[in-house]
């Protein structure tokens, strides 16, 4: 008989969990490895809710499996490390982003960018390299290789710096990649949620101009005056343009928006294929090309870039037993602009 999710390891953990693709999450007891010899645990004190979490727990994109403990936006105190961790203490203020695990023998691992591996395994709905499957943030204890671990700087506040672990990595990383951060390129950002307003900071903390493209006008002056963007959208006059939305929508617009050789970088995820329109690539010499997360070295480097910018997330703190909830609203776009749930402070609230 196979044994209990709360009976396969020695240390005991308590989260959420949706049981299958209904969405619901309900109070769940299972275990994490123990602290192995280059592992980091840490209490978890909060954890972001990503719209890929959404996603996962209604197998909306059909590889979820079940029981599934979503949230890659982890952050947390020390509580044990491994003997032969060089890079963190207990006591130390650390995350856990979107992954736990790569081959790191690949091309891309030796390039610091294990988000590109073809063995690369993400922190939730996944299995880890011992065999065991891999459960999310939404948990009161964390086990991670301390190569998946960053330090989270002592002046960001843990809670607001959770969700950079996912969009700020997101956009972060094509920004530089691409070459859209340079003093005075013209940037567009489509989509004003968790990914889009952090990429408008961050393209501001850049020197760079900023055009908000949005389907809810209301947003624009939000967009302008509390983030920083310089208009809504004008056709032609972009450099690039990172597209942020998570559900299917058109191309055709975005492209228009572009100057000539400029940009087009796909960072959402939709559930249904999108029509690419060639005339105006083959016209204006445009490129449409995607981005996922980033490598462990590229975070670090995100994560001080924002503490020196003074960057994080404007987020809305939830409880435990507030995460359906969320969770619906989420869905409804009813959030300014990422939800994190405080783990440490009301995981009593689901025991």
């Amino acid at each position: 008989m196979s044994k209990l999710p709360e009976e396969v390891f020695p240390q005991k953990a308590l989260g959420l969990a949706a049981k299958d693709n209904s969405g619901v999450l309900t109070p769940f007891k299972f275990s994490r490895r123990e602290t192995g010899d280059e592992d980091v645990t840490f209490k978890v004190m909060y954890c972001g809710i990503c719209h890929s979490d959404l996603h996962s727990i209604k197998n909306e994109w059909g590889y979820s499996f079940f029981p599934l403990v979503p949230g890659h936006e982890i952050v947390g105190i020390v509580s044990e490390v491994g003997h032969k961790v060089s890079k963190f203490k207990v006591g130390d203020r650390v995350g856990v982003g979107c992954l736990v695990g790569s081959c790191q023998t690949c091309d891309s691992c030796s390039k610091d960018v294990e988000n590109y591996c073809n063995k690369r395994i993400l922190t939730y709905n996944s299995v880890y390299h011992n065999g065991s499957v891999n459960y999310g943030g939404y948990s009161d204890i964390m086990v991670a290789n301390e190569r998946y671990v960053v330090k989270i700087p002592d002046s960001m506040p843990l809670d607001a710096s959770a969700p950079l672990l996912c969009v700020g990595i997101t956009v972060y990383s094509p920004m530089k990649y691409f070459g859209l951060c340079e003093p005075g390129t013209h940037l567009g950002v489509v989509g004003l949620g968790g990914l889009g307003h952090v990429a408008v900071k961050f393209a501001k903390a850049f020197g760079m101009k900023v055009t908000v493209i949005s389907t809810s006008p209301d947003k624009e002056k939000e967009a302008i005056e509390h983030l920083g963007a310089d208009s809504f959208a004008v056709m032609g006059t972009l450099d690039g343009i990172l597209d942020t939305v998570s559900v299917p929508h058109s191309l055709l617009p975005m492209l228009g928006l572009l100057k000539a050789d400029g940009k087009l970088i796909m960072l959402g995820l939709p559930d249904k294929p999108l029509e690419v329109p060639v005339f105006p690539l083959l016209f204006g010499r445009k490129t449409v090309a995607g981005s996922i997360m980033g490598g462990m070295k590229e975070t670090q480097e995100m994560l001080d870039f924002a503490a020196k910018h003074n960057i994080t997330a404007d987020i809305e703190v939830v409880a435990m037993d507030y995460v359906n909830t969320a969770m619906e609203r989420l869905a409804k776009g009813d959030v300014r602009y990422r939800f994190v749930i405080d783990i440490a402070n009301t995981i009593s609230k689901i025991a």
